[in-house]
């Protein structure tokens, strides 16, 4: 076979800084559009993106020569900077250090994406934080409890 194939859906998501609600409704919509564009300039697919106020969430097929770390860097840098030029009031937005991902088979994309387009729904009964421990605890993951603040 001379050439490479994959489909490397991922599933992720990542904070505000101390989980500060700076993202507006009006403001989410004008920056997931802005992500979406991010993610296809770094040449991967992106899926959907969403969230809520103080999160995002992100279905993306990853290119065979684009690492993860480096898609999240890239997100989390240029849409920063994008937020601090579009509302000079926010000055102090900041995401936070890190991020979690989780592989998606093709067979739960679909599952995955209505996921993230109701999170609106989704977190009136639930917190990001919660959100997040029961994702670990569903994919075998260990919480580093010092970033649990």
């Amino acid at each position: 076979m001379s050439h490479t194939y994959t489909k490397i859906a991922i599933h992720a998501l990542f904070a505000t800084k101390r989980r500060q609600p700076w993202l507006t409704s009006e403001l989410r919509a004008a920056l997931f559009a802005y992500m979406t564009g991010i993610v296809k300039r770094i040449g991967a697919k992106p899926i959907i993106v969403g969230g809520y106020s103080d999160h995002v969430h992100l279905l993306v097929v990853l290119p065979t020569r684009l690492a993860l770390a480096d898609l999240m860097e890239k997100l989390k840098a240029n849409s920063s900077r994008w937020i601090h030029r579009r509302s000079p009031s926010l000055r102090g937005f900041a995401w936070q250090t890190g991020y979690a991902a989780f592989s998606v088979s093709q067979s739960n994309a679909e599952q995955v994406k209505s996921y993230i387009a109701t999170q609106e729904q989704h977190h009136r009964t639930m917190t990001y934080r919660e959100e997040v421990a029961a994702l670990l605890q569903k994919h075998g993951i260990e919480p580093d409890r010092r970033f649990e603040g």
